[in-house]
């Protein structure tokens, strides 16, 4: 059975990706969208090849099986390690429980990006209130708009929940240029409401609490919040950069 080692192995692998680009959208949380068609042709290549490597195994009589025979010296036939088996546990183990997207642990691990791009004028926010902002976007504006365009306006954020230091927590994403390897963190601190389960998706509306001088190692992205409405974790869970 160890000549079938290599058909498994490309069998589960290639049906794991198949299983996460073709047949859901669970590949968003490791790639950007636009890299489906990618995903969906390596999957099938794989399990093309895996196809064609268990009928040529088929094929294949091990020479033990071809009688009595005599070379006139001694041999021995190997095949690959036995525990070469194990190679198919992870591929299983992706096919059948794929990781969740990343979350509250890897965010901890980088503060919000305060990119170098300096103090200066953002495009007008659109009419009426609550304004749907990213939290990179309000970030951004929080930080570095000299018109203060979330003076005075109420937002609506959505993001899953980290905490800080002191009892502070905020409403937390991860942008992504190309995939999860990539991911950096965006964040806004909350006020005046109790904490959710860390990790929880939550959408809050509120206005903004300027904090710090702008552009200034100080400046922070805070929030004053109204409301606060537990919601399902979105399909794709990542902001895009």
């Amino acid at each position: 059975m160890r000549r079938y080692g290599p058909a498994a192995l490309l069998l589960l692998v290639g049906a794991a990706v198949l299983r996460i680009s073709l047949f859901s959208a669970l590949y968003l949380r490791y790639v950007q969208s636009g890299l489906r068609p990618y995903l969906i042709v390596s999957g099938a290549l794989l399990v093309l090849l895996g196809v064609t490597t268990a009928v040529r195994a088929a094929r294949t009589v091990p020479e033990e099986d071809e009688g009595p025979h005599d070379h006139g010296h001694d041999h021995t036939h190997t095949t690959g390690p036995s525990f070469a088996w194990l190679l198919t546990l992870p591929a299983t183990a992706l096919l059948l429980f794929p990781p969740p997207a990343l979350g509250s642990y890897s965010a901890a691990r980088e503060d919000a990006q305060r990119a170098a791009q300096g103090v200066g004028t953002f495009p007008a926010l659109p009419s009426g209130d609550p304004v749907e902002l990213s939290v990179a976007s309000f970030t951004s504006r929080a930080i570095y708009d000299s018109e203060r365009s979330l003076q005075g306006r109420t937002v609506r954020l959505t993001g899953f929940v980290t905490r800080g230091d002191g009892g502070a927590w905020y409403v937390t994403r991860l942008l992504v240029s190309c995939c999860a390897a990539d991911a950096t963190t965006s964040k806004v601190q909350i006020r005046g409401a109790d904490t959710p389960v860390t990790d929880t998706w939550v959408t809050v509306t509120g206005t903004w609490h300027p904090n710090g001088k702008l552009g200034s190692t100080a400046a922070w992205p805070v929030l004053d919040a109204k409301t606060i409405v537990k919601v399902a974790e979105p399909s794709d869970p990542y902001e895009k950069r």
